[in-house]
């Protein structure tokens, strides 16, 4: 994508391929508009609209599709074991969350998008809940083993107020709890820098515009503002929240491993630690 909003191939938007490698720009951080839009309600957020035009449709996305290989590295990482509580911040439509509640592992997920709320609602397994929350605005204190935020679905999509979401996540671990966020690599965004895309140096937003594809095929034209990060960025993040950075790791949907930071991935992932004994 990139300069004039086009048609994604295959309904897949986000996805392109150059030079043999996939680009991928998380759906997570379209906004329509531009980043500065505000409504009067202060309950409404920008995402809402893209929620409501994608629907089920998300699910249909090929980064989707890697749920449950990425959650089998979550468990293992986060040393998640069934009676402990995980909390999904930007949970979309529940994938992962469900993936986790089917393993025993109680999960309260978490969107700004009522829609999306209402979707992971449906069919949810015995021990995933959902609620409508700005990952800004976290109200939890000490009540989960631990936190995760993928796909950017609440963390690098809000243009500089990235900071209160891990501040949130971490206030929300108890002692010892373990946090897992995604974030994109900016490394990659300007490797594969596309004509038309514009990369913001002094914010390390990266915008673009698109045509998605939403459940009845109706399309619709989003700018995609995507903040990206340097693991330095995001270990620095994360100490400021009061956390133990224990690992940074090169990831790609569907290839959650732990591999060191490259640059030849379009992701980032994030994993530290709560101090304290739980």
């Amino acid at each position: 994508m990139g300069g004039q909003a086009r048609q994604v191939e295959a309904g897949l938007p986000g996805e392109r391929h150059r030079s043999g490698h996939e680009r991928r720009q998380p759906l997570h951080a379209v906004v329509a508009g531009g980043p500065s839009d505000r409504h009067e309600d202060e309950t409404y957020h920008w995402f809402e609209a893209l929620a409501a035009h994608l629907g089920p449709a998300y699910l249909r996305y090929s980064f989707t599709k890697g749920t449950e290989q990425e959650v089998a590295f979550l468990v293992e990482a986060l040393h998640l074991e069934p009676g402990q509580r995980v909390l999904d911040v930007g949970c979309g439509p529940g994938r992962h969350a469900h993936a986790l509640a089917a393993r025993g592992i109680a999960v309260h997920g978490v969107d700004v998008s009522a829609r999306f709320v209402e979707l992971a609602r449906r069919d949810a397994p015995s021990g995933a809940t959902f609620e409508r929350l700005d990952a800004r605005d976290l109200v939890f204190h000490g009540e989960f083993d631990a936190a995760i935020s993928l796909c950017q679905g609440g963390f690098g999509l809000l243009h500089g107020e990235d900071a209160p979401v891990l501040v949130g996540m971490a206030r929300s671990l108890r002692a010892g709890g373990r946090l897992a966020a995604s974030a994109f690599s900016a490394y990659f965004q300007l490797r594969w820098l596309e004509d038309g895309d514009t990369f913001d140096a002094s914010t390390g937003v990266n915008h673009e515009r698109t045509t998605l594809r939403g459940t009845d095929a109706n399309e619709a034209e989003f700018d995609l503002w995507t903040t990206c990060f340097t693991p330095r960025e995001l270990r620095l993040l994360a100490e400021r929240a009061g956390l133990d950075v224990e690992d940074v790791w090169s990831v790609a949907p569907g290839a959650y491993r732990a591999d060191p930071p490259s640059i030849d991935t379009p992701e980032f992932l994030l994993v530290a630690r709560k101090p304290g004994v739980g």
